[in-house]
């Protein structure tokens, strides 16, 4: 291998046979838009010497702190540091994962440099309390480095990354959680067939999905890792996104309807992508990623936004460590007239991560209250998001997640229009389970996401006045943050004193009269649904439940 300035942590046995110094040995563009494409191309991956060039190159224009720790801080502390402990036994940092530290090809002078390293870091960083991922970054980046003090720059030079818009490490547990959520609220978007075959194969979806980072760092072999880092530094944290999301789509293509590897979901999946050479070149496994048409920056960030607010009200902080964190219903006190605890946690295996987080409340039911539609508004006023249930007179199940509080329904003077928001859907559980969500996420090319807002920090800020810090964003799937063709893609929820309907346009999803004694089901443009249960139906039971905000366990 001709790169002896970067190859001197590697071993040269295991490197020749997956990077060959092949390919072009110079950038052919400046632009970024160029650049992004290239990266995607994989123009650098064949060439070791300009991966490390462009490497370089791309760290060097990351903005960050104006006091960031360079390499010449490494060569003050490290002896320092390390001198308190053997060659052989240099200890990691509490913010560190032990199981995530991948070799990656390296010699044992690059696995143990990889160590001093990660000592260096925190001792610079005392703010990171949690970042599992870093052992995988510093094991890339030492690859394409010179010497330790060089690693050690390009890696700080990340974490210390100020742009808002270009979010590159989780830090603390409290980020790296919300980031968990955050993928588990895009897999039941994008991966629904593979989101239903993990909700049957595990009790507790968000430990799955907590393996995502695992995958990417760590579980990938190196050079599609390397493929991954490559887009990584071009384009920021939404390719982790994609490339978890394809990596979750090929297990499910691969592995649907086979019995699991091992005795367990979590590890199946993570055998899968140890061993994904069997199944899917790095080429494919990007295509896929970049296939995925994901919403934007922005809309991710408002939804990360919202999970980490979920976990600090759970009393999680940046300084927390590692926490359990649990999506299930308890089966104790549940009790229900129209579903069963199953049916209830295959419903709660649907919703947004962050309240998936509670544990199902009963504010209404027509067993308890009446069939009263001014009763139900009046209980269930204050609560938001709701949960509607209901039963037919011939045993059919169907209902609603609704986004927003009723009580927006007066902001309208008494007229019926609709509100909330694309996190809303409908379903059926019998006699076929069926979910139904915002049209505009399984056909993302009916709307185009709004550049022309007024963001701050690239977040749009919500008209509403609100005292509480949690409100003051625009919620996650407003639709005005898309341009929609009409407002038919966007009739989410409306109520009057005379009835409730969710989604419209050229129909509608759910109508229930004021009595709550009669409604109607059909095709609304909004969801884009079949009628959810006979078109005109009897209603022998409706339930609302709330979310309750049970204690994390420690």
């Amino acid at each position: 291998m001709d790169t002896p300035e970067y190859n001197r942590f590697v071993d040269p046995e295991k490197m020749e046979a997956m990077i060959p110094d092949q390919g072009p040995k110079e950038m052919i563009s400046t632009d970024f838009q160029e650049i992004k494409q290239l990266a995607r191309q994989g123009y650098w991956a064949r060439n070791y010497t300009l991966r490390g060039k462009v490497y370089q190159r791309l760290i060097e224009d990351i903005p960050c702190r104006t006091v960031t720790p360079d390499a010449s801080v490494y060569s003050d502390i490290v002896g320092k540091l390390v001198g308190k402990h053997s060659s052989t036994n240099f200890p990691l940092p509490e913010f560190v994962d032990d199981s995530m530290v991948p070799t990656y090809c390296l010699n044992p002078q690059g696995e143990e440099a990889v160590r001093k390293i990660l000592l260096c870091i925190a001792n610079q960083f005392p703010d990171i309390s949690f970042c599992p991922t870093l052992p995988a970054i510093v094991a890339i980046l030492l690859h394409y480095s010179i010497d330790e003090a060089e690693c050690f720059e390009k890696t700080c030079h990340i974490l210390a990354c100020n742009d808002p818009n270009k979010r590159f490490i989780d830090q603390s547990f409290l980020a790296f959680e919300s980031s968990c959520m955050t993928f588990g609220d895009l897999v039941n978007k994008y991966c629904q067939a593979a989101h239903r075959m993990v909700v049957e194969l595990s009790e507790d979806v968000l430990q799955v999905y907590c393996d995502w980072h695992r995958w990417l760092f760590g579980d990938l072999p190196f050079h599609y890792f390397a493929r991954v880092f490559d887009v990584f530094l071009v384009e920021g944290y939404k390719v982790l996104y994609r490339v978890a999301l394809a990596i979750l789509k090929f297990y499910y293509k691969v592995k649907g309807g086979q019995p699991l590897a091992s005795d367990n979901v979590k590890q199946d999946i993570r055998m899968f992508v140890r061993d994904i050479e069997k199944s899917v070149s790095p080429e494919k496994l990007l295509d896929k990623s970049f296939a995925i048409r994901l919403f934007s920056r922005k809309e991710i960030q408002l939804l990360h936004l919202a999970n980490e607010t979920a976990l600090k009200q759970k009393g999680i902080t940046v300084h927390n460590k590692r926490q359990f964190v649990h999506l299930a219903v308890h089966a104790e006190n549940f009790q229900s007239e129209i579903v069963t605890v199953k049916e209830m946690r295959d419903i709660w295996s649907w919703l947004p991560e962050r309240f998936a987080l509670c544990q199902p409340l009963l504010i209404f039911s027509t067993t308890q209250h009446g069939y009263s539609l001014a009763r139900l508004y009046y209980h269930c006023e204050g609560h938001e998001p709701t949960l509607l249930l209901l039963k037919t007179t011939t045993k059919e199940v169907c209902g609603a997640y609704l986004s927003t509080d009723w009580r927006d329904r007066n902001k309208f003077g008494g007229k019926l229009s609709f509100f909330g928001t694309g996190e809303c859907f409908v379903f059926r559980l019998k006699p076929k389970v069926q979910r139904y969500v915002w049209v505009v996420i399984k056909h993302p090319e009916l709307a185009k996401s709004s550049a022309s807002e007024p963001t701050t920090s690239g977040l749009q800020l919500s008209h509403t006045a609100s005292t509480d810090p949690s409100k003051r964003l625009s919620p996650f799937l407003a639709a005005r943050h898309f341009s929609l063709p009409s407002k038919a893609e966007s009739m989410f929820m409306a109520g009057s004193n005379d009835c409730i309907i969710i989604g419209g346009g050229g129909g509608q999803a759910l109508y229930i009269d004021g009595d709550l004694n009669r409604g109607h089901t059909g095709h609304c443009e909004t969801f884009n649904n079949e009628p959810l249960c006979s078109e005109n139906f009897l209603i022998s039971s409706l339930e609302v439940w709330g979310f309750w905000n049970a204690d994390i366990q420690e």
